[in-house]
């Protein structure tokens, strides 16, 4: 696909999202993106960080299987979660769930530095790589347990939702910091 057509998907992706996250104010709390989170989701190419199969998909605004039955975020979650982290350049974050990378990415672009711990597979670091992201550090391992080598965090992120808020998380985050995750089951699932 030429890199215009891209450019165009991108933009109609992000127009989206903002009237995603205008319309559902009430529910999250969240009435406006940063122009930051946009420019990032701008710059990041979603296509980069999905299977080649459901390429021509990401620029919709769904989640899209990347394999071992996960998925990628739908963007309208993506961008309010990294709005609600409050992030500033020089921030330390740690991300739980790196999927294929496009969280990671677009918060590389946002943050002084991220660490990501994904339990499936190394592969995110050749995205990442490819795409510039120098400032993240990915590692396998089970991501309730954080990643205590690098903590205390200003922000943590987690994509998947646990039934309770993980200790070893709350242990990490340096005093004043924020976390936020899905926390429950299924449709009872809370963004906090």
């Amino acid at each position: 696909m030429p890199e215009t057509l891209y450019a165009c998907l991108r933009l109609m992706k992000i127009q989206v999202v903002a009237t995603h996250t205008e319309v559902t104010q009430e529910t999250t709390g969240v009435a406006t993106i940063n122009q930051m989170v946009f420019d990032a989701m701008e710059v990041v190419p979603r296509p980069g960080f999905v299977p080649a199969e459901v390429r021509d998909y990401a620029h919709s605004d769904r989640p899209l299987p990347i394999g071992w039955d996960k998925t990628i975020s739908q963007p309208f979650i993506t961008a309010p979660m990294s709005e609600l982290l409050g992030l500033v350049p020089g921030m330390s974050v740690l991300e739980v769930g790196t999927g294929l990378g496009y969280h990671t990415a677009l918060l590389s672009r946002l943050a002084g530095h991220v660490n990501s711990v994904e339990i499936f597979g190394s592969w995110p670091k050749r995205r990442l790589s490819a795409f510039g992201c120098e400032n993240s550090l990915c590692k396998v391992g089970n991501g309730y347990n954080g990643w205590p080598k690098h903590a205390p965090f200003d922000r943590i992120i987690v994509a998947a939702a646990p039934e309770l808020i993980p200790s070893p998380l709350l242990e990490q985050l340096k005093p004043g910091g924020y976390m936020v995750l899905p926390v429950g089951h299924g449709e009872a699932q809370q963004l906090l």
